[in-house]
């Protein structure tokens, strides 16, 4: 499958700038999505992510992928957790496979169903493999994982590995939404290592420290959330976020 506009704007900026950062939009988190989305794209976000790990509502969320699309210029990317978070207008999708998932379905089985409709809507699909590490989160559970501990990156190496030999240009390392700790640098930097693709790695990261880490340890992509769901003085934090990561 060739690369498409939305990727080859994430590869070209990642070429540009180092290290990004898309903030993930929860549509079931109660925020003010109208007063924020302009902010993250003045200070300095790639893109956003749109999603949610047991988005029901298709109704609102095409709606909200709607406004942000009508209040920004930056690439709006869907990541649903299940075919119900698939709706036309997005740029793009991560096209994602739950690797680690103990449940047939979150591998292979949504994909299909999801297939055609994504082809309907015309999105740009981005085949990726994901993967969670630790448990706790929702993503954990509703995604019925057979969890990464945190202290195994052999295990983490081996899925990018074959996620690489299966075809996925992106790697999503999932610490989970909310999670008090973050994926450690150690196996960020084995994946580095055998990976070649673009590497995203979100959870538990909610200042410009634990960003820094991350993004040298070989992170392409930072993925942010509950810092601007749930931090009083987000724009700070964030801002500081982009200028510690950027070359």
């Amino acid at each position: 499958m060739k690369i498409g506009t939305t990727e080859n704007f994430i590869l070209n900026s990642i070429k540009e700038n180092g290290t990004l950062c898309f903030p993930l939009i929860d549509s079931q988190n109660q925020v003010n999505i109208s007063s924020i989305v302009s902010k993250l794209e003045d200070l300095g976000a790639t893109g956003i992510l749109i999603g949610g790990s047991s988005v029901s509502d298709q109704i609102e969320l095409s709606s909200i992928v709607a406004k942000i699309k009508s209040l920004v210029k930056i690439p709006v990317i869907l990541f649903p957790g299940n075919i119900t978070g698939i709706v036309p207008g997005a740029d793009a999708i991560l096209f994602s496979s739950l690797l680690n998932s103990e449940n047939p379905y979150y591998i292979t089985g949504a994909q299909a169903q999801g297939a055609l409709i994504i082809k309907k809507y015309n999105l740009e699909a981005i085949p990726t493999a994901y993967l969670i590490i630790g448990q706790g989160s929702t993503a954990w559970f509703i995604g019925q994982t057979r969890s990464i501990p945190f202290d195994k990156s052999g295990i983490a190496i081996m899925y990018a590995l074959a996620a690489q030999y299966m075809g996925m240009r992106f790697l999503y390392l999932e610490a989970g939404s909310g999670s008090s700790a973050y994926v450690y640098p150690e196996m960020i930097s084995g994946v580095r290592a055998h990976f070649d693709g673009i590497l995203i790695v979100g959870g538990g990261i909610t200042d410009a420290e634990t960003a820094t880490t991350i993004a040298n340890a070989g992170a392409d992509i930072l993925v942010v959330g509950t810092l601007i769901e749930k931090k009083n003085d987000w724009e700070e934090q964030f801002s500081k976020i982009i200028n510690s990561i950027r070359k």
